[in-house]
């Protein structure tokens, strides 16, 4: 018996086309991830195969950003402070609400030269760590004060206005 010829032909797998594609698509996306991986590892042991004249200027001329950017940082970190500590004055605050904290805390800090100003309680005794404050304009002279001190948490004055410290240059609060 003759059967008729179907005409509703169907796409011969449509779905092998889109899974070619899919398969190019990842390969080219290896071929590129290797290349940014991989490929400055491959430069990097090729070097040993350049001229030294070429490969000492190339370390040069990578190590020359390097050290200026240390060199930056150190500067930023240590910048000279333009008063000696025997003109910056200290306000120092007991925040941990340990009685005679402050007044401790004030004879270490005037032992170290400097002048103490205000010695009191904070407007709370619930600070976790003690930290160092500094007016405008006196960076510097706090982030000194606070590496004598052994305090890490230096930072502007930060919820006091300048007219609070008396004329002093710096605050010192102490925490738990």
């Amino acid at each position: 018996m003759d059967f008729p010829v179907s005409t509703h032909e169907r796409a011969p797998f449509p779905w092998r086309t889109a899974a070619l594609v899919a398969v190019a698509v990842a390969a080219v996306e290896l071929v590129v991830l290797l290349t940014l991986t991989v490929g400055p590892a491959l430069v990097a042991g090729t070097e040993s195969a350049a001229p030294p004249a070429t490969k000492d200027r190339a370390v040069r001329m990578q190590a020359a950003p390097a050290k200026a950017a240390k060199a930056k940082r150190t500067a930023t970190r240590t910048a000279a402070a333009s008063l000696p500590r025997r003109k910056v004055e200290v306000v120092v605050l007991n925040g941990n609400g340990r009685q005679g904290a402050a007044a401790a805390a004030s004879s270490r800090i005037r032992n170290r030269g400097y002048r103490i100003g205000l010695v009191g309680n904070a407007p709370s005794h619930d600070y976790p760590r003690s930290l160092v404050m500094y007016r405008p304009g006196f960076a510097a002279e706090g982030k000194r004060l606070g590496r004598d001190l052994g305090i890490r948490l230096v930072s502007p004055l930060d919820g006091m206005r300048p007219s609070q410290l008396h004329g002093a240059h710096t605050v010192v609060i102490l925490g738990s």
